[in-house]
């Protein structure tokens, strides 16, 4: 990258006007016979190639070229509450030691709580190489400052090239403090991780509403970090345990936060999509939102949980965290219905590792049918029906 600098000597105002005109962005600023560039700017060249010349010039910004071999393995933050580690956590693992196989790094686990050795020796089974456990009372409770500076203490000693965290609402908070310490990068919400043979992270992620997918690679900036949806990847296996459990000490003086725990208060768990074993998922076909009562009688005999598409939640039929897809949340059912949803390719990538896929929908080309293990052409007010009738049925026979 680089940036546009100014030739205020050449600058009149005449000039100056010439390029706000030329600027499709709106960049310019000219106060008090000064020509400045604010935050619009793009560094699209336009004013370099078209404007006057010699006014404005391109500055490549110098590439620091970093020392690769000096950086090494994967580590996997654990996140927990209540001596209970988080299941994202194993599927990072998981996916950490795919990426490790490039590389012949090491999977490493940080592990940073109080009375923790339990848990490590939980990690263990999953088939890490070392857990790196940090184990004071002072970190009892989730304090985002004084975890942000033991992840900063273990960077510096060890020198890792790459952090996953759970795209988590506590992970989601965390992360960015973390990329603020070390001065490094973070990409949020990866639905793709892929590794370069020299230890180059590939970070994809959606972009502009899912839209698009954008893959992020800096070279020369280290850690590498990112966070991961919930549901995205496969749990590491179980082994016997060959790893080490490693504790680290830090120094009370590295130690401080502004952060004043008070009390914590436990909300009511809601019913998370994610976690759902049968999921009927709804989607534009429903004309009203009364209609979607017809799908009750089926959720009952399914001990379904319902979830939607986005077009649902812009109507303001559901809650955000009932959405499937790249804007909302990856979801792998055992069984799952679509009932009357397009097959946007957000959706699918929400969706598609799911066991059972039965899809409905009056459109016989829908995309959602290339992935199905079922595909029910037909309108769902006659389909939804049928489909209650049909599980009766099934019920009558088994008990014969």
């Amino acid at each position: 990258m680089g940036e546009i600098k100014v030739n205020q000597k050449k600058v009149t105002k005449q000039i100056a006007h010439d390029l706000m005109d030329i600027c499709p962005f709106n960049a310019f600023e000219y106060v008090d016979d000064y020509l400045s560039i604010n935050a619009n700017c793009r560094v699209c060249k336009m004013c370099v190639k078209k404007g006057p010349e010699g006014v404005c010039e391109f500055i490549q910004e110098e590439q620091v070229q970093i020392d690769r071999s000096k950086y090494k393995h994967l580590c996997v933050f654990v996140e927990h509450q209540n001596q209970k580690i988080h299941p994202v956590t194993f599927e990072l693992i998981g996916k950490a030691q795919t990426l490790s196989k490039k590389t012949n790094e090491k999977v490493v686990a940080l592990l940073i709580g109080y009375n923790v050795k339990e848990m490590a020796q939980t990690l263990l089974t999953y088939g890490v190489d070392e857990v790196h456990i940090y184990d004071k009372k002072i970190f009892n409770e989730f304090d985002i400052e004084l975890y942000a500076s033991v992840v900063q203490h273990f960077f510096n000693t060890y020198a890792i090239n790459v952090f996953l965290y759970g795209a988590t609402p506590r992970g989601r908070s965390f992360a960015p403090r973390v990329a603020a310490k070390l001065k490094t990068g973070l990409t949020a919400d990866c639905t793709m991780l892929d590794m370069k043979e020299n230890g180059d992270l590939l970070q994809i992620r959606p972009a502009f509403g899912g839209n698009i997918m954008a893959k992020i690679h800096t070279p020369n900036h280290r850690p590498q970090m990112a966070t991961v949806r919930y549901k995205m990847f496969d749990e590491a296996k179980k082994v016997e345990p060959f790893g080490v459990i490693i504790e680290n000490k830090i120094d009370q003086t590295k130690l401080s936060s502004r952060v004043t725990f008070v009390e914590r208060r436990n909300h009511e768990i809601e019913n998370d999509i994610s976690q759902a074993k049968v999921i009927i998922a709804v989607g534009r076909a429903f004309k009203k939102q009364n209609d979607l009562k017809l799908i009750e009688p089926l959720r009952e005999k399914l001990n379904a949980t319902i979830a939607c598409t986005r077009p649902l939640i812009e109507k303001g039929w559901f809650d955000s965290r009932k959405q499937i897809g790249l804007s909302g949340r990856s979801v792998k059912p055992d069984l799952i219905i679509n009932l009357g949803i397009s097959g946007a390719v957000q959706y699918i990538e929400g969706m598609k590792d799911s066991g059972l896929i039965i899809s409905v929908n009056k459109d016989e080309n829908n995309r959602l049918f290339d992935i199905s293990d079922y595909a029910i052409v037909g309108d769902i007010y006659e389909v939804i029906p049928a489909l209650d009738k049909l599980i009766d049925q099934m019920k009558e026979n088994s008990h014969v």
